[in-house]
């Protein structure tokens, strides 16, 4: 069996995809804040870009307060048509160094180049270089001895660069590394762990790990794993997802609906910004909410919808929490199922 410390893993991260498509297809936008989305100023932007960002503008946001924080704003509507085109040549691209390649969305993907003599260095460099030159695109590069550090690395030299992290070298990295970094860790469990005095990971595994699952149930163990830097998943060929999904469990358990609906609030907020940035091109075909109670049974409501409701996830919480016999609620999930894509298995929510 392989060890996953001598992998060579390669996450590609496009910089401002869908705004530098346009940029690129005009270059009258080029050098003034544009961003991509609804032309309605009750829809969200797909993507800013970095001149946009620097007044504060990102995916997610609402338009309308986007232009309030950049009143020269140039909102672009989003041709995702373009933007699957381009994405299916940068993936060819990939394609020329291995075949396992795992798109984490139009814009990202993890490649397993293990396998593959050349350093992962000199293999991300060339393929940067070449989606440069067929695309006139730039990307970044976060090269590593599995995902979790590559995707993090990929961040560090953005625009336009590329990091490596050698194994030996993984448990330093991640040592003052915020714990936010990780995936799965969103705002609210940032600020819980915050509350606890854990900001980073090196402060977060001087706990044990047997107390943080205690604490955290079995996300507290995995994120202990995940403070040294230790992942062994691996990267899965041609697996979309099929749905996207966040929880949270509770570090105190929770009794009413009203107080749930708060925790609930916070989850979509994060599972909206997730939806927009990453997978603005997929279609969703139903709405999730998921509850543990405090006697560990769990309960799923489901209902069909093509948008975000915030009223229907209102009511679905009502509803599952109405199975619950008065027991208290250990941890609530959130998420959303995607129409399938066809010929393709996907992994499933929840």
């Amino acid at each position: 069996m392989q060890h996953f410390s001598s992998r060579k893993i390669i996450h590609i991260d496009m910089d401002c995809f869908y705004a530098a498509i346009e940029e690129r297809d005009n270059p009258e936008l080029r050098g003034k804040p544009v961003g991509v989305g609804g032309s309605s100023r009750r829809s969200v932007l797909a993507t800013a870009n970095y001149e946009a960002r620097k007044f504060g503008c990102r995916s997610a946001m609402p338009v309308f307060m986007a232009l309030e924080k950049c009143p020269d704003l140039l909102i672009v509507p989003a041709r995702f048509d373009i933007y699957k085109r381009d994405s299916l040549q940068i993936r060819s691209i990939f394609s020329r160094f291995t075949t396992l390649i795992e798109p984490l969305s139009l814009d990202e993907a993890f490649l397993d180049v293990t396998h593959n003599p050349e350093p992962g260095t000199i293999i991300a460099s060339r393929i940067r270089q070449m989606i440069r030159e067929e695309t006139g695109l730039t990307a970044s590069a976060g090269i590593a001895p599995n995902k979790l550090i590559a995707k993090i690395a990929s961040d560090w030299r953005k625009p336009d660069g590329q990091f490596t992290v050698s194994p030996a070298n993984a448990a330093e990295f991640m040592r003052d590394l915020p714990m936010k970094k990780i995936s799965g860790v969103g705002g609210k469990m940032a600020e819980k762990l915050a509350s606890m005095g854990i900001e980073t990971c090196g402060q977060y595994r001087k706990i044990d790990k047997f107390e943080w699952a205690r604490r955290l149930g079995g996300f507290g163990a995995e994120l202990y794993e995940r403070s040294w830097g230790r992942d062994e998943r691996a990267v899965s060929p041609d697996s979309p997802r099929k749905s996207l999904s966040i929880e949270n469990t509770f570090s105190e358990n929770l009794h009413t609906v009203e107080t749930l609906w708060r925790e609930m609030k916070l989850l979509l907020d994060e599972l909206e910004e997730k939806l927009t940035s990453r997978h603005g091109e997929r279609q969703i075909r139903a709405l999730v909410v998921k509850l543990k109670f405090s006697d560990f049974r769990r309960t799923t409501a489901e209902r069909a919808g093509q948008t975000m409701d915030f009223r229907i996830f209102r009511e679905l919480l009502a509803e599952a929490n109405a199975r619950s016999e008065d027991k208290p609620v250990r941890l609530l999930g959130v998420g959303v199922r995607f129409h399938d894509i066809p010929g393709v298995e996907q992994l499933e929510l929840f």
